[in-house]
């Protein structure tokens, strides 16, 4: 007896190792239409197409909503300066301001629905995904929790009143069963430094998988040259800058000079 229970243990540890290996797991590939973006005097902004498929797909359709994709387009982190003004002897000054040590330059956030809608909060929070679960982090002592959040929620309407955050809730699309896309807008005003492109794979809520990549910001041209002189060479280039403004100062007043 005891043997033939042995046996149908271990042939069911057998089937259920069998259908596992039967049943490869959904996964995730990604990559972005460009890795290099030139940055020139007369740069007006792009787009940047990031594209993906999911590995092992058993979703019957495109509209059939069995996946969720999340993708992120992130600049290096910044510190931030968020000040407050208030009314004053009837005129308008800073009264207070909080410093956040390290803030995303740049957020580009693109998914299949509202994220709030696609995962817990404790998922997002653990991922940084979205704006309000991005970490932000103040300088210690600066604000009491109430007015950090007050402080934060003002720096990410002013990000995105530059533009420089944005979020589309319905702007990843399936393509097919398993091929996905979405496109991300970067402005003219786009910090100029290397972005991550992050992309998540979620299904009733689960986290099945995440691809990331690189994206590089480079300046090329005129606008290299007058970057690096800059940096290299402050001294040269604010006596170049003084002398370029006086020469069009004479053009100018040559140009428009009464006549005698």
């Amino acid at each position: 007896m005891r043997t033939a229970i042995r046996s149908m243990i271990f042939l069911a540890f057998v089937m259920t190792s069998a259908a596992s290996a039967e049943t490869p797991k959904e996964n995730v590939e990604a990559d972005a239409s460009t890795r290099q973006v030139a940055i020139t005097s007369s740069f007006t902004g792009t787009e940047i197409l990031v594209f993906g498929a999911v590995g092992n797909s058993v979703q019957p359709s495109p509209e059939a909503g069995t996946y969720d994709v999340i993708v992120i387009v992130e600049g290096i982190p910044a510190p931030v300066v968020v000040r407050k003004k208030s009314r004053v002897g009837g005129i308008w000054i800073n009264t207070q301001a909080l410093k956040f040590s390290s803030v995303p330059s740049y957020y580009a956030i693109a998914s299949t629905r509202p994220i709030d809608e696609i995962a817990d909060r404790s998922v997002l929070d653990a991922h940084e995904i979205g704006f309000d679960h991005v970490s932000m982090i103040p300088e210690s002592g600066t604000a009491n929790a109430a007015e950090f959040e007050a402080f934060k929620q003002a720096l990410i309407r002013l990000k995105e009143d530059q533009h420089v955050y944005v979020r589309s809730d319905f702007g990843v699309s399936f393509v097919g069963r398993s091929l996905f896309r979405a496109t991300i807008a970067l402005p003219p005003n786009v910090p100029v430094a290397p972005l991550t492109a992050r992309v998540y794979l979620f299904k009733a809520g689960q986290l099945l998988g995440q691809y990331s990549n690189r994206v590089m910001l480079q300046r090329e041209g005129i606008e290299r040259y007058i970057h690096e002189t800059a940096l290299s060479q402050p001294l040269l280039y604010g006596l170049a800058t003084v002398l370029l403004a006086a020469a069009s100062g004479l053009a100018a007043a040559f140009a428009f000079r009464k006549p005698v």
